[in-house]
């Protein structure tokens, strides 16, 4: 999938960026976060997202949306945001189809690529992810990936999931479940991002 949104410009170093998976905890006032909530009319559903390295294959990032009564992005420890984007400690509210396809044309470029890993889930299922990322907290530099599977084997179904520090070795687990669906987006975008746009 081939899609140029714009990207926020003060992140232009995205590459190095996110190698590291660097992070700040923030908390969006209430009414902020309840004016971005966004329902999806979609199953109910954990989508994981791995940033990969288009020559070595390496993970760079990772990052967990949840669909349950509200979609939410746990994002830990990572860079993506726009200023309409309420976030509390590295979970993204408000995510519209159009910020879902900004999230993941942010990441894609020459060197990276995004693999999007889909899973349906039962409603208490994904009511229970939603709770554990709102609850989980700001994550340190380089632990997104293991916060992500932290997350992941708490949920009934997933508790072989093995905590890792390495987004690939992440998804290739997440590959193992029964039902999951991969797509791949590639992008043709230079990694110089000194001329980006900084609105979504």
């Amino acid at each position: 999938m081939n899609t140029r949104l714009t990207r926020r410009a003060f992140l232009a170093g995205a590459p190095l960026a996110l190698a590291g998976c660097a992070a700040e905890p923030v908390w969006a006032p209430d009414a902020q976060v309840a004016r971005a909530a966004y329902q999806h009319p979609g199953p109910p559903m954990l989508t994981l997202f791995t940033t990969r390295n288009v020559g070595s294959g390496s993970g760079a990032h990772s990052g967990l949306m949840v669909n349950a009564h509200e979609r939410v992005l746990f994002d830990p420890a990572g860079t993506f945001g726009a200023p309409s984007l309420p976030e509390r400690n590295d979970v993204i509210f408000g995510m519209t189809p159009r910020v879902v396809e900004y999230y993941t044309g942010y990441h894609a470029r020459t060197s990276y690529y995004v693999v999007e890993q889909q899973l349906e889930v039962t409603p208490a299922v994904a009511a229970q992810a939603y709770q554990l990322v709102t609850n989980y907290g700001a994550v340190p530099k380089a632990g997104c990936a293991r916060a992500t599977t932290r997350v992941l084997q708490q949920l009934p179904g997933l508790e072989g999931m093995r905590v890792s520090w390495f987004p690939d070795k992440l998804e290739d687990q997440f590959a193992r479940l029964p039902g999951v669906v991969t797509i791949e987006h590639r992008e043709t975008d230079a990694d110089d991002r000194s001329d980006l746009d900084q609105t979504l």
